[in-house]
């Protein structure tokens, strides 16, 4: 017949392991509540809570602090602690981070806030590390392994739970910016003209190539029944729905204004007030117009800090730099000159954006405008159609596999004055 001391040592066994059975029957019911917390899509400060109570009340961990990186997953913050009260010195410590790629004792640590604790939990998800648990304040009768080794699970589903959220959250973002880039695009398309003019005494084409759908660069034209034509070609600062919301304004102004038929210099300063009243001087436009009298034969243009377009009369190449400075960052343009050239033959326009002369070829070499002007006075008496789709076998071949760069705009203007006229 066993004796009293064996009995006491049965019971006591009995309640070690009914107290094990019930710590394991808690761990589960809490790993539990959090499954089901990343179900319903709790938000992370509250995974965070729920983490850091659970490791305190359930665990009886008495230091821990909890690191994950941010939402744009560049910086490291404490999202959770236990047993500190100090700031905790995030970006000295994240130093030492990659020094841990497994669970490991922190005992010999170099930095004084990482020796107050036993151990380093690490999370990788996907070969990239998302989080780092540090644990401290065991007791000695604690059972430390089952406990960092449940720790460690928690810690996991926590962490990676966490990832994925931000993770999500940035695939929104991205698909959100496409779409934004899309309506960016459609709008942009809008504005710019389908069909251009083509008559006996001149004729206007363009080449349009927006970067990945959406870009800055805009053109236009306006013809009058007194024999004048007004095109003209801008770069508006800036992506996006802001950049295509500003060039819908900016063609609303261009078409109001224009039809006033003022002098140009006039209509740039009109046209320069408008977009600096919506602007505040934050964004600006590159801008150049020209208006072209069939009676006289005369070519008026304003240049705004645009890249001089190439003009070639009969035979002679002149660029058509005067004007005025950038459209946009003062309420007044401080000076601006209207220039003027009367065209005595065939004569040819090019208007381009700066994509154009960004164009390398594969060796690097960037398209320089000496090329660009041989080329316009080579070709100078070439419909605008036939000299653009020359234009594009020429950048074609020049840039080979290369890419282009930026938004890359062409207007061209042909004039075909009396004694040259198509018809």
């Amino acid at each position: 017949m066993p004796g009293f001391s064996d009995l006491k040592k049965g019971l006591s066994s009995i309640e070690s392991l009914e107290r094990e059975l019930n710590l394991k029957q808690l761990q589960i019911n809490r790993l539990l509540n959090i499954t089901q917390a990343i179900n319903n899509n709790v938000s992370a400060e509250g995974l965070f809570n729920m983490y850091r109570s659970f490791l305190s009340w359930e665990i009886g961990v008495k230091k821990m602090a909890l690191f994950v990186q941010d939402e744009e997953g560049g910086k490291w913050k404490c999202t959770a602690s236990i047993g500190i009260e100090e700031e905790i010195p995030t970006a000295e410590v994240s130093k030492q981070f990659y020094k841990y790629t497994r669970l490991i004792s922190v005992d010999e640590a170099e930095h004084p806030f990482i020796r107050r604790f036993d151990v380093v939990i690490p999370v990788r998800h996907k070969e990239k590390s998302i989080a780092y648990v540090f644990i401290g304040g065991f007791n000695e009768e604690d059972d430390m392994y089952n406990k960092v080794q449940f720790i460690t699970t928690i810690t996991n589903i926590v962490a990676v739970a966490i990832e994925n959220k931000r993770l999500f959250k940035r695939q929104l973002e991205q698909e959100r910016l496409k779409r934004e880039m899309e309506l960016a695009g459609e709008m942009q398309r809008m504005l710019i003209p389908k069909q251009l003019p083509y008559t006996s005494c001149y004729q206007l084409d363009s080449i349009y190539k927006p970067h990945y759908g959406v870009g800055g660069d805009y053109f236009d034209f306006m013809e009058f029944d007194n024999g004048r034509i007004i095109f003209c070609i801008g770069d508006i600062s800036g992506k996006g729905v802001a950049a295509a919301l500003l060039m819908a304004n900016f063609q609303a102004n261009f078409h109001t204004l224009i039809k006033k038929q003022a002098d140009l210099g006039e209509f740039v300063q009109d046209l320069n007030h408008s977009v600096n009243l919506i602007t505040k001087g934050e964004r600006f436009i590159t801008f150049f117009i020209a208006a072209y009298d069939m009676k006289t034969q005369t070519l008026s243009y304003v240049n705004a800090g645009h890249n001089p377009p190439v003009l070639v009369n009969d035979g002679q190449v002149q660029l058509l730099d005067r004007g005025c400075t950038i459209l946009g960052s003062f309420p007044k343009l401080p000076e601006l000159e209207v220039g003027e050239v009367n065209l005595d033959g065939e004569a040819i326009v090019l208007t381009f954006t700066d994509g154009l002369t960004d164009l390398q070829n594969e060796k690097e070499e960037y398209l320089n405008e000496q090329q660009l002007y041989r080329f316009v006075r080579s070709n100078y008496k070439l419909t605008a159609t036939d000299f653009n789709k020359k234009l594009m076998g020429y950048l074609e071949a020049f840039k080979g596999e290369n890419i282009y760069p930026d938004d890359f705009t062409v207007l061209t203007c042909k004039i075909f004055t009396p004694g040259h006229s198509q018809g």
